[in-house]
């Protein structure tokens, strides 16, 4: 089961993709001729298309722009990623399914609307979360489901876009926005948090609350046990190394995930000689990040709800004039 409310504290980001801190991980595996993988810094074997724990192809550079971020590695169809003694297989390139062969000794949780079909022998059952109150109130599901194993089961979320497959390592966290989680093995902990990224539009009863990023955050991390975490974002994904106190301004609802020790905030940049702070329709809303950290953005984003219209207040902000 899930460890529900764990208190992880953030841990350490991962070591990045390719540095000797990687390949020291990768090492220490004991495998045969081993090396890092170019994404996850898992270990890769010699005779492996694909790395065993993330899935990314070994012979598929990284693109990295001049700008500083990376192309999520796209995962080879039918690439598998090993966890316990189970393993899930990545199927399909456009709407990929997650096809999960689960050991008698393994289990894995999701939410209840990306299952897409099972083996009978497969043990479904509805595991409780805490804070049911707040979750009814935010719209958000009050139980997750668990799957136990021996046998097949397989996740969706029909719609085109990429899986992207996180193996957390003991200690280490993710604050992922909601909506995009599809399925974990039960070493990775589930926790939510208030993002405290808000604006108001209108007074008193037309007084309306937009929350960008979300009435909460979803928080994973593996706080006894290496696990595997499993995302679904659509159009491409794209992933960037903050460092300490380097920002950086993304549109709100293109975030996809960020390491728990990158600050945000809402950032508004309006036209010089605009008469307030809060006035004027021609603005941009921005989340900003702060480092250290790895950030995510997906190329497919929606657009701000009410974002040109005229504030009443906000959750802390900056400004800049054009």
């Amino acid at each position: 089961m899930a460890n529900q409310g764990s208190g992880l504290t953030p841990g350490p980001a991962a070591p990045p993709a390719g540095s000797p801190a990687a390949a020291g991980a990768a090492a220490a595996a004991g495998t045969p001729h081993a090396s890092a993988c170019s994404w996850c810094g898992g270990a890769v074997r010699a005779a492996d298309l694909s790395c065993p724990s993330c899935g990314a192809g070994v012979d598929l550079a990284a693109l990295v722009t001049a700008s500083g971020w990376v192309q999520l590695p796209g995962r080879k169809d039918m690439a598998r990623l090993q966890f316990g003694r189970s393993y899930c297989q990545i199927e399909g390139r456009f709407v990929p399914v997650a096809d999960v062969a689960l050991a008698a000794e393994d289990s894995v949780y999701f939410s209840h609307h990306v299952l897409l079909w099972k083996e009978p022998g497969v043990n479904v059952s509805a595991m409780s979360l805490r804070g049911g109150w707040k979750r009814l109130m935010a719209g958000m599901p009050l139980v997750m489901t668990q799957a136990r194993g021996p046998g097949h089961i397989a996740f969706s979320h029909d719609a085109p876009g990429e899986l992207i497959a996180m193996p957390l390592q003991t200690g280490q966290a993710v604050d992922v926005r909601e909506g995009l989680f599809m399925v974990a093995t039960s070493e990775v902990g589930y926790d939510w948090f208030d993002p405290q990224v808000w604006y108001a539009v209108g007074q008193g009863k037309e007084r309306e609350v937009v929350y960008p990023v979300g009435y909460t955050m979803d928080r994973f991390g593996a706080a006894g046990a290496p696990g595997l975490l499993i995302l679904h974002a659509p159009g491409n994904v794209f992933v960037r190394r903050l460092e300490r106190q380097q920002a950086i301004l993304i549109k709100p609802t293109a975030l996809v995930f960020k390491d728990p020790l990158v600050s945000m905030h809402l950032h508004v940049e309006v036209p010089r000689g605009a008469p307030t702070f809060w006035s004027g329709s021609v603005k941009h809303l921005w989340l900003r990040l702060v480092g250290p950290g790895r950030v995510a953005v997906k190329s497919v984003s929606e657009p701000v709800e009410r974002e040109h219209a005229r504030f009443s207040g906000s959750s802390p902000t900056t400004r800049q004039q054009w």
